[in-house]
């Protein structure tokens, strides 16, 4: 190798920052300082889902990659055509080191889907019917109609199995000390292994500082080599790491699934018609959104990714459109003509410098054909929101379920038909019906799918890239089980 091609390889790795292998790993999770808190109270923001996640797992959990592993459960099976899932306990510990049994899981698992639970997964639970406890270590989960993809909803944080007295969970770790930005995280006992067993006293390098804490500062902690990780990143702070010294070898783009677009929050004056409706959606300029943020993020004109569980194709965007070729310029002036008042359109956004780019080209295009803007807070009467977020499961009833803010009558119908309907062939069925509905409706516009980024140390070999954006805190170095 020639000397100029070996200092540029040293650049590069001094670039990416390699830091010290010794002490915990220190994590900026983007977000509020993270709370020990039970999801059924309300949503969670992503530092108090990572620790929740660390020291309360569910049933089930994810592994680095986005699959599912075992979580207080060792082994499961789906019987009945996805009608019951039956899950054997695994021997483990809450976190006062009392074990866990079948019938406190039970207990924990009904107040989650309790009909006054506000857990954010809730609407997406229907089809559960009755949890039981069918031995000391073995549960059953019911349903009154088949769901053979569930499993990834169980290893959500919002599904893990969390006590509030005292508040914790069975791990895989156990908080030693709280901070008023954070904690410190221990790995728990095991009590499935020997006694003999080495990793049953783990070393500093497997601890965890996790750090709740704005974008900026979060970016800034990083460049100075003073943390190992920073996750939660999405499109509103992604701007912030133009300002950074930050090598392109740390910086990661998670391929996440879901949704990003803006609702049609509101349907009285312009919006009030389909037909208008469409002619906002094609103001939206989307490929120039995704082009103003990263170079590989790709627009979309649909609302699901790809058919996933619906028998028929995506439908594309806006179709009611397809007969109107009247101007949108025209359109607009015609309305203004037979209505009195200012049309203005208010946008619901996110705080961040991401935000200003998206709603600076939204509005410039609404602009172009007539329509005044307003700029509100994400969750400020609006009518235009925006929808970001990361699926949580592979159902297209997520993706209309989410995206309809409100739906129509018509095509809100189908969507609940689609959430009833007894058998998974009518449930395919119903829902290619559903995804045509809610897109004659135009009660979506969509823009792309979620940008999430994260920052990444290499001393985080485990670190990998996923569909649901989620990056355990357990599956970050080699040697942490």
């Amino acid at each position: 190798m020639k000397i100029g091609a070996v200092l540029l390889v040293a650049l590069l790795l001094a670039g990416c920052g390699r830091r010290s292998d010794a002490g915990p790993v220190v994590v900026s999770a983007i977000g509020e300082a993270p709370a020990l808190a039970d999801s059924s109270q309300g949503p969670l923001g992503t530092p108090s889902r990572l620790l929740v996640d660390s020291t309360a797992q569910g049933l089930v959990r994810f592994d680095t990659s986005g699959q599912i592993e075992p979580g207080v459960a060792e082994r499961w099976i789906v019987i009945d055509d996805g009608m019951s899932y039956i899950f054997r306990l695994r021997d483990t510990e809450w976190s006062d080191g009392r074990p866990v049994s079948a019938d406190e899981v039970v207990a924990i698992l009904r107040r989650q889907i309790n009909s006054r639970s506000r857990n954010p997964l809730l609407p997406f639970l229907s089809a559960i019917d009755e949890i039981v406890e069918m031995t000391p270590q073995v549960i059953e989960i019911r349903l009154k109609r088949p769901r053979p993809d569930l499993l990834k909803l169980f290893a959500q944080p919002e599904l893990a199995l969390f006590r509030t007295r005292p508040p914790g969970g069975s791990g895989p770790f156990r908080v030693t000390e709280s901070y008023h930005d954070g904690a410190m995280l221990r790995p728990a006992f095991d009590p499935a292994r020997s006694p003999d067993d080495e990793a049953a006293e783990p070393g500093p390098e497997q601890n965890v500082r996790l750090i709740g804490e704005r974008a900026a500062r979060a970016i800034a902690r990083f460049a100075k080599r003073d943390s190992d990780m920073v996750t939660g990143g999405s499109f509103a702070d992604w701007p912030l790491l133009a300002t950074a010294e930050i090598a392109p070898a740390n910086q990661r783009v998670d391929p996440a699934a879901g949704l990003f677009g803006l609702a049609i929050a509101s349907r009285a004056g312009f919006l009030a018609e389909a037909a208008n409706r469409a002619v906002v959606a094609r103001s939206v300029d989307r490929q120039a959104i995704v082009s103003a943020f990263a170079p590989a993020w790709n627009a979309t004109a649909q609302l699901l990714p790809d058919r996933l569980d619906s028998a028929a194709p995506p439908t594309p965007g806006w179709v009611a459109s397809a007969t109107d070729t009247t101007p949108a310029i025209e359109r607009v002036r015609a309305w203004r003509a037979t209505h009195d008042g200012p049309l203005v359109l208010r946008i619901a956004l996110p705080p961040g410098p991401g935000s200003t780019i998206l709603y600076g080209i939204v509005a410039s295009g609404l602009q172009r054909i007539g329509i005044d803007t307003q700029r509100v807070a994400i969750d400020a009467d609006a009518d235009l929101r925006l929808i970001d977020a990361v699926a949580p499961y592979d159902s297209a009833r997520w993706y209309l379920g989410t995206a309809c803010q409100p739906c129509g009558a018509d095509a809100q119908a189908a969507v609940e038909a689609a959430r009833d309907a007894p058998t998974l062939e009518q449930r395919a069925a119903r829902i290619a019906e559903a995804d045509a509905a809610v897109a004659a409706d135009i009660a979506y516009i969509p823009i792309a799918r979620p940008l999430r980024w994260s920052l990444v140390a290499l001393r985080l070999g485990q670190w990998q890239g996923n569909s649901r954006a989620w990056h355990p805190l357990n599956h970050l170095r080699n040697d942490t089980k």
